[in-house]
């Protein structure tokens, strides 16, 4: 296995031309539970062009009934994120202050549930965000409403 590139450029330009409206080559989960973490899924895989097909605990989209939890549900995908250690992009928990364009914002409730996937489209001079569910695109952070939030570095990319 070896590093690729997680090209952050190519994340943010998929997220700024499907922010706003859905491409048809994936199932739009808007009225089953939401679309963030599917359009968050999108993004990063423009980002790093590969797919991690482990059954159950991979990250991966073919259709609406082959695809594993982490490509649509929250929790799901931070938990391939950060366990990944196989092929495909992996994460790390930053603070705020560390994020960059292309990273993933996690919101969550005071019960510690996280319930929306947003990324980053720019951090500078604050940060913006780009989202499906409640289509936003360079919407502030902080015009959100939520209690905590846990910060997602895409530390990289492994490739067979």
């Amino acid at each position: 296995m070896r590093e690729s590139v997680y090209d952050r450029n190519t994340v943010v330009a998929y997220a700024r031309e499907w922010a706003l409206k859905r491409n048809p080559a994936f199932y739009d989960f808007q009225n089953i539970g939401g679309d963030c973490t599917n359009f968050a899924s999108q993004c990063i895989y423009a980002g790093s062009k590969i797919m991690n097909y482990t059954p159950v605990y991979g990250w991966y989209y073919r259709s609406l009934s082959d695809r594993s939890a982490s490509w649509t549900g929250v929790a799901y995908l931070y938990n391939f994120l950060i366990s990944n250690t196989s092929v495909g992009p992996y994460a790390i928990e930053v603070s705020q202050g560390e994020i960059q364009p292309g990273d993933i914002i996690q919101l969550g409730r005071a019960n510690g549930d996280f319930y929306h996937t947003l990324i980053v489209t720019a951090t500078s001079p604050e940060i913006l965000i780009a989202a499906h569910t409640y289509d936003a695109l360079d919407r502030p952070l902080n015009t959100y409403d939520y209690y905590t939030a846990r910060f997602l570095h895409i530390d990289g990319v492994r490739v067979w």
